[in-house]
């Protein structure tokens, strides 16, 4: 009880099953959040984490009770952690006018920006009264322009830019540090089924070791890798016209009834 603790979402497999790993090596308890629990066990034991450190914590993130549930779970069993990462989320291509993708969007903003808050909304409170801690939203470069066919993704993850940029605000005299990571291509289960260039792909395990660097350092807000900010920076520049018809190119994202062939 006395090593520090990480409450992590989407903690079975990609991003944040590399973060997991990262900070079990620096000594932390990990209190991890999946659908299946048995993926996260199964996982960790490849990589080598003692069982004793793990404690899994099986939760659907667009279930608020339930997320709700097992944070109060963590609380009461494990003590209020010192890091809390939202890091569960998923990316779905999708067609506005097909009625069946507005559930698909429906889906993705219920993972990735109401399961974010309701996965800090336990901890805030607590974390604010002690005076120190670090809440991580994993949002994406995907945040940072909308692109064809994957409107969905882009609007979710710029909400999570924005939300968490209001979240750090509101706990800025508190000492909780609000931490927004917007990893670039990074090798996942989640990428691997993209069907267009990823330009400075990385190992999920190289992101979680500088992801890392950047929560304990409580930076507020990083691209990963640098190469993608700049990426990025220059995605943001681009006049509308020529952004446009540079995008226009870029094959699509799967939506839902692609996936399932």
């Amino acid at each position: 009880m006395t090593a520090p603790l990480v409450f992590i979402t989407g903690g079975s497999s990609g991003i944040g099953a590399a973060l997991a790993v990262r900070f079990a090596r620096a000594g932390y308890r990990l209190a991890l959040v999946a659908r299946r629990g048995a993926e996260i066990v199964d996982t960790m034991r490849k990589a080598g984490v003692h069982a004793e450190r793990l404690t899994v914590l099986p939760a659907d993130v667009r279930d608020v009770e339930a997320v709700t549930r097992v944070a109060t779970t963590c609380l009461q069993s494990l003590g209020l952690p010192n890091v809390v990462i939202a890091n569960a989320g998923i990316s779905i291509g999708m067609d506005t006018a097909d009625p069946e993708d507005l559930e698909v969007m429906r889906a993705i903003f219920e993972t990735n920006v109401i399961g974010m808050a309701a996965t800090f909304h336990p901890f805030v409170a607590a974390m604010a009264a002690r005076g120190h801690g670090r809440l991580v939203g994993i949002a994406s470069v995907a945040g940072i322009r909308g692109l064809p066919g994957h409107g969905a993704y882009c609007a979710s993850k710029a909400a999570v830019i924005s939300y968490c940029e209001s979240l750090r605000g509101e706990l800025r005299e508190s000492g909780v540090r609000v931490v927004t990571l917007a990893p670039g291509y990074v090798d996942t289960p989640l990428t691997r089924t993209n069907r267009y260039p990823m330009p400075f792909l990385m190992p999920a395990e190289t992101f979680a070791e500088q992801a890392y660097a950047c929560i304990v350092a409580g930076r507020s807000y990083r691209v990963i890798p640098w190469q993608m900010a700049l990426v990025a920076k220059l995605m943001r520049a681009l006049p509308d016209p020529l952004f446009d018809r540079l995008a226009a190119k870029r094959p699509r994202k799967r939506r839902r009834t692609e996936q399932r062939r």
